[in-house]
């Protein structure tokens, strides 16, 4: 066992100063692919389209975007960090979520992988303007990946409290009394997919768009069948990244699970979310910390009913940081916390899953009563 270092510490850690107490064995999958056509840099936006703009734009106020553009078709938000935007509402007939776009770190990067998947590089439609290729994930989602022109400048951020601790005596004389506002979101986080090709889906996000796993989790008994969920994190080199900026797990459904989206520090979250109850939404599950990523999380559902995460204090890895291996638990999912409700893991019997189920058994993917009955243990243990 080595050991590693955190603020002059030494912390013995296991699995080879890993995050998880299990590494891979022999023959299981590398998490990161030996040749990748580009390396993406980060999450740039996610799509949607909503019947309602203005209902959409009072709900995003509320948890704390700021509104980029805004015309009678599209609703742009943000955060306070320099960049892109984070997400964008378009009016369509129904609610539904269209797909993410991942950010190139070079323009050339977009003509690299358009020869790779024959597909075109096009003028993007985003504030600022800049190129987009659009391509087709094996789970059916529509994927771009950009390069922006002109960046949104940044915003006024929520000031971190300055907090005591012990003998550390920073602040003297003056109270805390953190606003009761929306938890200013800084930017995106990441997005967590559901796929019923999750190996397929897994090996596409690698080997085309450079995205390396952090987290391997899998199903009790069926490790030998390999992964079924996977927390994938964007390849930058030794500087350190998001320890996912994509998320997919196995299931019946192809589908969207939630956006996760960063805020100062946990008052800022705590106190969002009294401000979003006093508003009459509910929340989802939280508040808590996270295991896979250590993020302090909180999560809610939007008047479409598309679940969103506050979140702060979240791992950052390097490249060379290999992936670790633990079961697939509903009691995994956080080191403390409130345990997860029905509605955060969709455990519900609503007509479309059971359409979901029924179609996934009987269609051509990876779903089967062996891996349909162990999800279930997964989901009450």
């Amino acid at each position: 066992m080595s050991e590693t270092r955190v603020d002059g510490a030494e912390v013995k850690t296991a699995h080879q100063d890993l995050h998880s107490e299990q590494g891979a064995l022999r023959g299981e999958h590398p998490g990161r692919s030996r040749n990748p056509v580009i390396k993406v840099a980060d999450l740039a936006w996610l799509e949607f389209e909503k019947p309602d703009l203005d209902r959409a734009e009072v709900f995003a106020r509320d948890f704390g975007f700021g509104i980029a553009a805004r015309t009678e078709r599209e609703l742009w938000l943000r955060g306070t960090f320099a960049g892109s935007p984070c997400m964008v509402i378009r009016r369509g007939r129904t609610s539904r979520f269209i797909g993410p776009a991942f950010r190139a770190a070079e323009r050339a990067d977009l003509d690299r992988l358009a020869r790779a998947t024959g597909s075109d590089v096009r003028d993007a439609d985003v504030p600022g303007g800049g190129r987009v290729v659009d391509l087709l994930d094996p789970s059916g989602f529509p994927v771009r990946v950009a390069h922006c022109g002109e960046q949104l400048p940044a915003l006024p951020e929520q000031q971190p409290l300055l907090l005591n601790f012990g003998t550390r005596h920073r602040r003297t004389n003056v109270t805390q009394r953190p606003p009761r506002e929306p938890s200013r979101i800084q930017r995106l986080g990441h997005v967590v997919l559901e796929t019923r090709v999750f190996a397929r889906a897994l090996d596409w996000y690698l080997d085309t768009l450079g995205m390396i796993v952090s987290d391997f989790l899998f199903l009790d008994g069926q490790r030998g069948r390999g992964p079924t969920m996977a927390f994938i994190r964007c390849d930058l080199g030794g500087v350190p990244a998001d320890h996912h900026t994509l998320a997919m797990h196995l299931g019946p459904g192809n589908g969207y699970v939630h956006s996760a989206y960063q805020v100062t520090d946990l008052d800022a979250l705590a106190a969002g979310g009294e401000y979003l109850g006093e508003r009459g939404y509910k929340r989802s599950w939280g508040i808590g910390r996270h295991i896979q990523g250590s993020q302090l999380f909180d999560y809610w559902r939007d008047p479409d009913h598309f679940m969103l995460e506050h979140f702060a204090d979240g791992d950052l890895f390097t490249c060379d940081l290999e992936p670790g291996w633990a079961p697939m638990s509903t009691s995994g999912l956080a080191q403390w916390g409130p345990p997860a409700t029905r509605d955060f893991l969709g455990a519900g019997p609503s007509p479309q899953r059971v359409r979901d189920v029924i179609e996934a058994l009987r269609g051509d993917n990876e779903m089967d009563p062996a891996r349909l009955l162990g999800l279930l243990k997964a989901a009450n243990s």
